[in-house]
């Protein structure tokens, strides 16, 4: 049957959704709409509009009837369907057992097909698609269903659960209501027009009425021309005042989530709360108020751009009651600010902190932290512009007074600035500014994106803290396991990795993990474990083909595995770019031969020149030889000559023999190509890769 097409429009009316999980969902509702509509054999792609109080989906084209299907049945075997295995002699109970569990009568010609190369009944027949309009309830069902906003609300008497209570929910197709239940409610053909214009339910009649009055009603459905609304009003602020907004793009998708008609107003508050840290400033607007900071000259402002859902011609008095609420939250700052400054810092408070139950107090954890901090720093302290001594004294009062902003009020009141606020203080109180920066960077990176620390000793602090946390919890074996990591250990051990590779850090996961691990005194656990949890993070991290950082991770150096992390991904980053711009599949044909060749019974021994006679296998064993002797200024050179022994193996194999009728000649042309694998194998086994 072929299929029209009409327009689809669903509106879930709900109360105010919260911003940030509704926002954390979005990526995913079409595709699970889109998901759901094929499984009952409909192609759709509709367009996902929302406000603070409905969720749109909306096809300008939704077919009305579903595809036409070809089902095809598989009975016994011939052998089985029918007396004796004879088709003359009719069908047995197993041959008509099949149709009747088709509804078909059994003298309905049949057809054979091939399954598993046996011969067997078959029967098609062609299915036609069904009304959609019959099976649009279905999909959206097990849509709503299918939508995580994490935690979700009960009212009333229900047993369903959503978001937000539903308060109406209106499906058009064309201009014919579609019947729905859901949540205690019949879906009914109206909406809800601005409070501001209207707090009575608006009729619709159709798809397009919908979108017109909605329009009319002040409700902007399309979050993409909230957004350019909101970035416009703001620009003519900035020219206004003479001012720079910082769009926050966290901030400005939260409020034109929260909006259905926005509108940017400008406000201030009293220069004396500039005093007052830049981060608390900006937090206390952010967060508690949806406010963009605003600056001048460079530096911040004591000005704020606020966002109403508000059609008034006059903002004035929504702009003078924000700016009361905002120098009620500042004042309270302050008083917390003063507070901390003249209680000063009191890290030894820390022992009444619980870190994690059998892990101690944070005290304790500071205490592994300055043991792992000063061990580090005896490996790297080449890499310090300063005084061992000096770098010691600043990064073991960097450690002490990491976590003494979490005894402070301001950081009980923004949680979100642990660090920064230690930052301020510790400049307050007169400590080395490189004190200060490490406190500041200490949880650095704290994501992809983020930056790194920006000084080696910042660096040290924020490794001993992430290694502390992997170490402590690996202990009492409070492991990630699946899709559940509490204590956010992949994301320290990706931190780890980062630092690393970043400063160039020579960490080995079997030499110097261990011995981080002993000189910490955690309970004894088991290294391998650990190990491989910083292999999965670097296998997460890098992103090139996944065979090459198998075949780096089987690199082997007089015997011995590769786990130094930043010579791992050095080899892996040098790997993926030779072959970039290589003829990829020769080369790993032809390399891989190599390695084919061998077997785990050869022993090796020297190769003796004597028995070289022909001139490929003696032009292959000097190009090796020159390998071997040469001194290369990076891995990328290095990688580039290994695989320089191309022409001269080609010429090899096209001309000499390995497996000689002479045992002596054999051995010692099998030696020539261990000895040309092993040298790969200091980057990596070339076995393992697939590209």
């Amino acid at each position: 049957m072929k299929s029209s097409y009409l327009p689809l429009l669903i509106e879930i009316l709900t109360e105010e959704l919260p911003a940030l999980p509704f926002l954390k969902e979005l990526p995913y509702m079409v595709e699970k709409w889109q998901k759901i509509a094929q499984k009952h054999h409909i192609t759709s792609a509709p367009t996902l509009y929302f406000t603070p109080r409905r969720i749109v989906l909306y096809e300008q084209n939704f077919a009305t009837h579903t595809q036409d299907m070809l089902i095809e049945s598989y009975g016994p075997p011939i052998a089985i369907a029918f007396i004796d295995g004879d088709t003359t002699k009719g069908l047995s109970k197993a041959g008509e057992s099949f149709f009747k569990k088709l509804g078909l009568s059994p003298n309905t010609p049949y057809e054979t097909r091939l399954k598993d190369n046996k011969e067997v009944l078959y029967y098609a027949k062609m299915q036609q698609g069904a009304q959609t309009q019959d099976i649009i309830g279905e999909i959206l069902a097990e849509w709503l269903k299918a939508l995580h906003f994490g935690k979700s609300m009960f009212w009333g008497d229900l047993n369903e659960s959503f978001i937000r209570p539903v308060r109406n929910i209106l499906v058009l197709l064309g201009e014919e209501n579609i019947a729905f239940n859901a949540f205690g409610l019949q879906s009914k053909a109206q909406t809800y027009l601005h409070r501001d214009v209207s707090f009575e339910p608006f009729a619709i009649t159709s798809v397009a009425n919908y979108f017109t009055s909605l329009h009319n009603g002040k409700v902007i459905l399309e979050q993409d021309k909230r957004r350019a609304m909101i970035l416009e009003q703001i620009a003519t602020i900035e020219s206004q005042e003479g001012i720079k907004v910082e769009i926050d793009e966290e901030l400005l998708n939260e409020v034109v989530a929260i909006t259905e008609y926005p509108r940017a107003a400008y406000g201030s508050f009293d220069k004396a709360f500039l005093q007052l840290p830049n981060e608390v400033i900006i937090t206390s607007m952010k967060e508690n108020q949806r406010y963009f900071a605003t600056y001048k000259d460079g530096r911040l402002h004591n000005g704020f751009v606020l966002v109403s859902n508000s059609t008034a011609a006059n903002l004035a008095p929504i702009v003078q009651g924000n700016q009361k609420v905002l120098k009620a939250r500042l004042s309270d700052a302050v008083f917390f600010y003063e507070n901390d400054l003249k209680n000063g810092f009191t890290p030894e408070k820390l022992d009444q902190i619980l870190f994690v139950d059998g892990l101690g107090s944070l005290l304790d954890k500071t205490k592994r932290e300055s043991i792992i901090a000063l061990t580090l720093l005896k490996s790297y302290a080449h890499k310090i512009d300063m005084e061992i001594g000096q770098s010691q004294e600043i990064l073991s009062t960097a450690v002490k007074y990491a976590k003494a902003d979490l005894l402070t009020e301001m950081v009980y009141e923004f949680t979100d600035l642990q660090g920064i606020i230690g930052y301020y203080y510790a400049q307050k109180f007169g400590m080395h500014p490189l004190v200060a920066q490490a406190i500041k960077e200490q949880y650095l990176p704290t994501g992809e994106d983020s930056p790194l620390p920006s000084h080696i000793l910042s660096a040290l602090l924020a490794l001993s803290i992430k290694l502390d946390n992997i170490f402590a919890l690996f202990s009492i074996d409070k492991i990630p396991s699946g899709s559940k990591d509490p204590f956010a250990l992949r994301r320290a051990a990706n931190g780890v990795i980062k630092i690393i590779w970043h400063y160039g850090l020579d960490f080995d996961l079997l030499t110097d993990m261990p011995r981080l691990y002993q000189a910490g005194g955690y309970k004894p656990s088991d290294m391998q474990r650990i190990e491989s949890f910083f292999l999965e993070r670097l296998e997460g991290m890098l992103k090139v083909n996944p065979s090459l950082i198998r075949c780096v991770l089987n690199a082997r150096v007089n015997n011995a595995k590769v786990r130094n992390l930043n010579t791992i991904i050095r080899n892996v980053e040098a790997l993926s770019a030779f072959f970039e711009k290589s003829d990829k599949q020769a080369l790993i044909t032809l390399f891989k031969r190599v390695a084919n060749i061998l077997n785990d019974d050869i022993t090796p021994s020297h190769i003796d020149e004597s028995l070289l006679k022909l001139p490929q296998e003696i032009a292959l064993y000097e190009a090796l030889k020159a390998l071997k002797t040469k001194e290369f200024k990076d891995i990328s050179e290095h990688i580039a000559a290994l695989f320089a022994l191309k022409e001269p193996l080609e010429a090899f194999f096209a001309s000499v023999l390995v497996n000689d009728n002479n045992n002596a000649m054999k051995t010692n042309r099998q030696m020539l190509i261990l000895s040309i694998y092993n040298e790969f194998l200091r980057i990596g086994d070339i076995k393992d890769i697939t590209l």
